[in-house]
């Protein structure tokens, strides 16, 4: 039996019904209805989530599954995720845990702290579906797991409103964003909800000490054109010019049938975003030295990667060995 928990971010209306306010979609809910994450639901009047603690999975992976290039590079981290999303991509890779429910078993935030330290993973993180929706579980975990030394990640779609995310994101050390496209009605009609959030909860982590990456699944016909890459590399250089960008590869999945992202789609977008960002990589898809990190200053490797494991070059404490440049790589110290 699911684990039951009262939410938080909610009001109580008139008629026993109640609305989320911890995502943009605002769900109102009668009684026994649950919200669009399939994880929140009116019960007598109070919201509530029965997803705390209920693992689908439990995996050690490396850190540069994530897609995370610039933290604890080489590093393996413990990653989990919970059944349920906020959003309904036609596209989605993962839709047989995120728009539908799996098996789980229930985890607490110890338990979970012990198994990261356990596995010898630089911590834990929250994948596979969206973390955000697992808001209350990951709030309590993050904290432990800062006292044991250990690290909180996630790989989430952004979609969260300001008041949550302001609350949640001083314990969050590093996250990567799919940012789907720029258009909002992209996101109208292929994600089913709305991109003005995710921007600005985007400036708000850029300004923030969250490590930041962010990701962009190229789809033909869709996203890819230069004016969309364009938009989207130059909002990101709005925020910082040293935010590292992964440009991956769509396969068809789910309710879409598009063919899959050609090379040469991929190869244009880097070059496109290489002119204003510091660090672009091409991912889903392998290209000789496409997921290399290149040294802005000097042009050296700094860590070469085939697949998920890295090679590690001129790189000290973040700075490039030969000239010097701060390159914002997170390393051990």
């Amino acid at each position: 039996m699911a684990m039951i928990k009262e939410a938080l971010y909610f009001d109580q209306l008139d008629q026993g019904v109640v609305r989320c306010r911890l995502c943009p979609a605002e769900c109102r809910l009668s009684e026994g209805k649950y919200g669009l994450c399939q994880s929140r639901k009116n019960h007598l009047g109070q919201l509530v989530t029965e997803n705390y603690g209920e693992l689908v999975t439990l995996a050690l992976d490396p850190i540069e599954k994530k897609p995370l290039y610039h933290f604890y590079p080489g590093s393996m981290i413990l990653s989990t995720g919970a059944n349920g999303c906020n959003l309904k991509c036609e596209n989605c890779q993962n839709w047989s845990i995120s728009q539908q429910k799996a098996k789980t078993n229930y985890c607490s935030p110890e338990q979970l702290v012990a198994a990261a330290l356990a596995n010898d993973s630089i911590g834990v993180a929250f994948t596979y579906t969206e973390p955000f929706i697992w808001y209350e579980y990951i709030l309590d975990t993050a904290p432990l797991l800062r006292e044991a030394g250990l690290k909180t990640v996630l790989v989430s779609n952004g979609y969260i409103n300001r008041e949550p995310l302001e609350k949640i994101i001083e314990y969050i050390d590093a996250i990567n964003v799919d940012l789907k496209g720029i258009q909002a009605e992209f996101y109208k009609k292929i994600c089913h909800g709305q991109i003005e959030p995710i921007l600005e909860n985007l400036k708000l982590i850029s300004q923030s000490d969250t490590h930041l990456e962010i990701t962009n699944l190229i789809i033909p016909e869709l996203n890819d054109s230069e004016e969309d890459i364009n938009r989207l590399v130059d909002f990101i250089a709005s925020l910082s010019d040293a935010i590292p960008l992964h440009f991956s590869a769509y396969h068809p999945d789910f309710k879409m049938n598009q063919p899959a992202t050609p090379e040469q789609t991929l190869l244009k977008a880097k070059n496109i975003a290489i002119k204003k960002l510091k660090f672009v990589y091409l991912g889903n898809i392998m290209i000789s030295g496409m997921s290399d990190t290149i040294c802005p200053g000097c042009n050296t490797v700094l860590i070469e990667r085939n697949g998920f494991s890295p090679k590690i070059f001129g790189l000290e404490q973040g700075k490039c060995s030969d000239c010097g440049f701060l390159t914002g790589i997170v390393q051990n110290d």
